[in-house]
C-alpha cells in the first residue's frame, strides 16, 4: 500500500508537469460516451453521509450528521496515455476505486470535521484536454464532465441539503466545475447567502472572477472563496505565466494577507500512510502561488526531487484547512443565529 500511494504521486505528477506526452486518442464523438450517471441512484455517488468506506473511517471516522454540507468535486485521475476514451467511465470499477483511496481519503476527508460529505461521480475529462495539441479536440469533453457536476449539484439541493448552508470543495479540474457552478448557482443568487466558504483549489482564479463572491482574506469570513497553487519555494513551473500569474492566493496557513504561513502555525500535512505531520513546512506568498519548503514527513527524500507539489494542495495543509472550515462554519452559524 505504501509503495502504490508513493508511486502515485511520481506518476501523477508526471502527467501535471509534461506538455510533450503523446497519448492515443481518437475524435470525440457523443454516440461513444461512457453510461451517464443517474443521481438517484446511490452507485452513483462516491460519499453520502449514508454511503461511507473503510478507508475514510480510519482517517475521520463514522459520518455523524452535521449542520452544514460539502460538496465536493474530486481532480483529474483519468490519466493512462494508452486509453483513448475522452471522459471516464464511472462504473469501472479501477476508476471508483481511485475516487475514493486517491481522492476522498487524501482530500475530501478534510472537510468532513465541519460538514456532510456529498461526492459525485462524474465523467471527468481525460486529462490530455489540458495538453496541446489534444485540448481544442477534448473540449466538448470538458463540457460532458461540467454537465454531470451540475446535475448532481441539482439533485444534491432538491434531495439532501434541505437548506443547509453549504462549502463547495474542488481540486484541480474539479476547481474548474466548481468555479462554473458558482457563477451559475451562487454569484448574486439567492444561494449565495447560504455560502460558507468555496475552497477552489489547485487552478487558477482570478481576483474578480466572480461578480459579488469575494476572495477572502481573514480565517473568519464567510461568503466568499479561497483559492492557491503549491510549488516548491525558489522555483516556478514553466507554464507560470500562463497558469498561475496573475491569480488570487490564499495563505493556507494563518488564511490573511500574511504573504509568509510561519512553520509554528502549520498544523499539519496528511501523509501517506496517513499520519498527521504538524509544524512541517512554511510557505511564501508570490504572484499567483504559493510557494512551499520541503515538508518534513516520513519519506521526505521522495520529494525532494519534485518541485511541482499540485498533487498535494490538501495534503500539505489538510489540518489548517480542517480546522478553517469547522471556523468558518461556526461563524456562518453564529452569524445567521442557527
Amino acid at each position: 500500500m505504501k509503495k502504490k500511494s508513493i508511486s502515485f504521486s511520481f506518476v501523477l505528477i508526471l502527467f501535471l508537469i509534461s506538455c510533450k506526452a503523446t497519448y492515443l486518442t481518437s475524435k470525440f464523438s457523443s454516440e461513444n460516451l461512457p453510461p451517464p450517471p443517474d443521481y438517484n441512484q446511490s452507485k452513483s455517488w462516491a460519499v453520502l453521509p449514508k454511503k461511507w468506506n473503510s478507508s475514510l473511517s480510519r482517517i475521520v471516522g463514522k459520518p455523524q450528521k452535521k449542520e452544514a454540507d460539502v460538496f465536493y468535486i474530486y481532480p483529474t485521475l483519468f490519466v493512462d496515455r494508452k486509453d483513448e476514451n475522452w471522459n471516464s467511465d464511472i462504473f469501472n470499477p479501477s476508476v471508483r476505486k481511485d475516487v475514493i483511496e486517491k481522492a476522498v481519503v487524501n482530500q475530501a476527508s478534510a472537510w468532513v470535521k465541519a460538514a456532510n460529505l456529498y461526492v459525485p461521480y462524474y465523467r471527468q475529462a481525460h486529462y490530455r484536454i489540458f495538453v496541446e495539441p489534444y485540448a481544442v479536440q477534448g473540449k466538448q469533453a470538458g463540457v460532458i464532465a461540467y454537465q454531470d457536476v451540475k446535475k448532481a449539484f441539482k439533485y444534491f439541493l432538491k434531495n439532501f441539503n434541505q437548506s443547509r448552508p453549504i462549502i463547495i470543495a474542488s481540486h484541480s479540474q474539479g476547481t474548474l466545475h466548481a468555479k462554473r457552478l458558482l457563477k451559475e448557482f451562487f454569484d448574486g443568487k439567492p444561494l449565495q447567502k447560504k455560502l460558507i466558504a468555496a475552497y477552489l483549489i489547485g487552478a487558477r482564479i482570478n481576483k474578480n472572477e466572480f461578480k459579488y463572491i469575494s476572495l477572502l482574506e481573514d480565517p473568519n469570513e464567510i461568503g466568499g472563496f479561497v483559492t492557491w497553487n503549491t510549488y516548491k519555494k525558489n522555483h516556478l513551473p514553466k507554464k507560470y505565466n500562463e497558469w498561475y500569474k496573475g491569480g488570487a492566493v490564499t495563505n493556507p496557513i494563518t488564511w490573511d494577507k500574511n504573504r509568509i504561513g510561519p512553520r509554528e502555525k502549520h498544523l499539519g500535512v496528511l501523509g501517506y500512510e496517513k499520519k498527521i505531520y504538524p509544524k512541517s513546512l512554511s510557505v511564501q506568498i508570490i504572484d499567483g502561488m504559493v510557494w512551499s519548503t520541503l515538508p518534513r514527513i516520513k519519506k521526505r527524500f521522495f520529494l525532494s526531487f519534485i518541485k511541482d507539489y499540485h498533487f498535494a494542495d490538501i495534503n500539505l495543509f489538510w489540518k489548517n484547512i480542517e480546522q478553517n472550515a469547522l471556523l468558518r462554519t461556526q461563524q456562518w452559524m453564529k452569524t445567521n443565529k442557527r
